[in-house]
């Protein structure tokens, strides 16, 4: 998709602070952070939502969490906690339609989410 934000920072075309990148995610560092540490991984395939998901998507979703993962250890994560969030639909907060996972940690996080 060719106005796609995220597909134009897959491409290069827009500038990002990618901490991550691999043939079939990126991730990168989020423009407006919401912790310490808020990393965007996206895959780079475009897909506007967990409702456009495939079956064949499902080796690229499992995908993202083991680089979500690798990313935390990275960023010292592991033992501090991080949180990993995927809005679907607009209503739900998701501002770009491709799919994206924030990564999200180095703060104390509450439930619900305020």
């Amino acid at each position: 998709m060719e106005e796609c934000v995220f597909c134009k920072i897959v491409k290069g075309e827009i500038p990002s602070e990618k901490v991550y990148e691999d043939d079939t995610v990126l991730g990168f560092k989020d423009i407006n952070p919401a912790a310490p540490v808020h990393v965007l991984i996206i895959p780079k395939k475009h897909i506007e939502s967990i409702n456009d998901l495939t079956e064949e998507d499902s080796n690229i979703i499992a995908h993202i969490y083991l680089v979500a993962k690798k990313i935390a250890n990275e960023f010292g994560l592991k033992e501090k906690g991080y949180r990993i969030v995927t809005n679907c639909g607009e209503k739900a907060g998701q501002t770009v339609p491709h799919i994206h996972f924030h990564l999200l940690g180095g703060r104390t996080f509450k439930w619900p989410p305020g």
